[in-house]
């Protein structure tokens, strides 16, 4: 038996869910324009136990979102999940942000494309297959009308990022689902169990999100 709290920060979702054996048990999320993961995320995990009874020393492990995603959002996420872990005595766990993101949608045919917005036209991306196997590597790309040309298989693309270029990415090949913004703890439950069982853990005191680009803080002109 595995109790793992999954912890999902790399977007506007703020979102935290508590699973056992890979099956999710209770979760709580909410996703705000102002980033509102300081002031949820710990009250989050609270009710959550609270909710199913169990306590902190329960838990088997810590799973994270590793991004990438914000930078701000990564932080706070990593932190927490990092912190609970030296508090308990219990392993980490990473998983790619753009994996939960492709796991919201099933397919039989073509390829995945979850894109978290990276502002004006770059999104965080990267190409998964029916499977969820990352099939290319993750990408800061800016996309334009020409972007996959090459490509002819059907493209299911989701997320945040993806819906700026619906009226850039008009060629029938291109699906969208603008129901579909935001990564979530609740797919984290099923990859962080298989993790655990399969001892893919993190050095806790070495662990960093995957930030993709460099933070750069922005300041206004006088």
């Amino acid at each position: 038996m595995a109790l793992i709290l999954n912890i999902e920060t790399a977007t506007k979702n703020c979102s935290v869910a508590l699973a056992k054996d890979g099956k999710t048990l209770a979760i709580r999320e909410i996703a705000t324009q102002n980033f509102s993961h300081a002031e949820k995320l710990h009250v989050f995990i609270e009710e959550l136990f609270a909710e199913t009874h169990l306590k902190l020393q329960d838990l088997n492990a810590i799973a994270v979102s590793q991004g990438p995603g914000s930078y701000t959002g990564l932080r706070i996420g990593v932190s927490a999940a990092k912190g609970l872990c030296y508090a308990l005595s219990v392993p980490l766990i990473s998983v790619d942000t753009l994996e939960l993101l492709a796991r919201k949608i099933s397919i039989t045919d073509g390829i995945i494309v979850p894109m978290i917005d990276a502002r004006r036209m770059e999104v965080f991306c990267a190409f998964f297959d029916s499977n969820y196997n990352k099939i290319g590597e993750t990408k800061a790309e800016v996309i334009d009308e020409t972007s996959y040309q090459d490509i002819s298989e059907t493209m299911h693309l989701i997320g945040d990022g993806a819906m700026k270029f619906k009226e850039v990415l008009t060629d029938a090949k291109f699906h969208y689902y603008p129901e579909i913004e935001f990564p979530s703890s609740n797919e984290m439950a099923q990859v962080s169990f298989q993790k655990f069982q399969n001892n893919q853990l993190e050095d806790v005191a070495y662990f960093e999100p995957f930030y993709l680009k460099d933070f750069v803080m922005l300041t206004k002109k006088s």
